[in-house]
């Protein structure tokens, strides 16, 4: 019998296979605003999961810029919105599947994705994702300057849940969300996405897969 009572998602990348859209239009950002073109893959790796707050940081010292964030934010979102509009998300494969298994299991389940409510559940809700959750944490709900890779989104979703860190599993696809949940003190899972494991995801994760599905093993 699994030690495990809940588990808790991040979206993009985990849930949704969104990362490769917001990456289109990071370069069409970067080209617009003249950054070079050949670090936009790093720095796409590096604020993976963060929130606009914890970007923004890491934008200035990454590029050396005073070039301003939130407007270069603002195009990269306005892209990704009109895609998301016109076409969707397509789910990750394994994730209903998984999320079947864990309900049959009576394992609760929680989001804790650093996207705004009303954007996450949009696009939640046309695969009919959203029943699945007995919480839901928000990238606007937390603190600016506490998102991923500080732990508090995790610690928010255990709460919600009514688990401890330690009987809950956080499942990311990237190095601020495994930290995230890690700090947050939950067994934490990576599965990959367009992020190739580093040496301090492999430090933090306590297991790596490359399907979703395969988190089924730990129950």
């Amino acid at each position: 019998m699994s030690e495990f009572k809940g588990i808790v998602f991040d979206m993009d990348g985990v849930i949704l296979d969104s990362e490769k859209i917001y990456r289109k239009y990071e370069y069409v950002a970067a080209e617009k605003y003249g950054l070079p073109m050949d670090n936009i893959e790093e720095f796409c790796n590096r604020i993976a999961g963060g929130t606009k707050h914890t970007n923004k940081v890491v934008f200035q010292e990454f590029f050396n810029t005073d070039i301003d964030y939130m407007e270069y934010r603002d195009v990269v979102s306005a892209g990704v919105e009109a895609y998301a509009t016109e076409h969707g998300y397509e789910v990750k494969p394994g994730i209903k599947e998984l999320f079947d298994f864990l309900k049959d299991r009576g394992i609760k389940i929680a989001l804790a994705t650093s996207t705004d409510k009303d954007r996450a559940t949009r696009f939640l809700e046309p695969h009919g994702l959203l029943p699945y959750f007995d919480a839901m944490v928000f990238g606007d709900i937390i603190p600016p300057g506490r998102g991923k890779p500080n732990p508090d989104i995790y610690l928010a979703a255990c709460k919600q849940l009514g688990t401890e860190p330690a009987e809950t599993i956080g499942v990311e696809d990237s190095r601020n969300g495994v930290l995230s949940s890690s700090r947050g003190g939950l067994f934490t899972v990576m599965v990959v996405d367009l992020i190739p494991p580093d040496d301090a995801v492999r430090e933090y994760a306590d297991k790596i897969y490359d399907n979703a599905y395969e988190i089924t093993e730990l129950f």
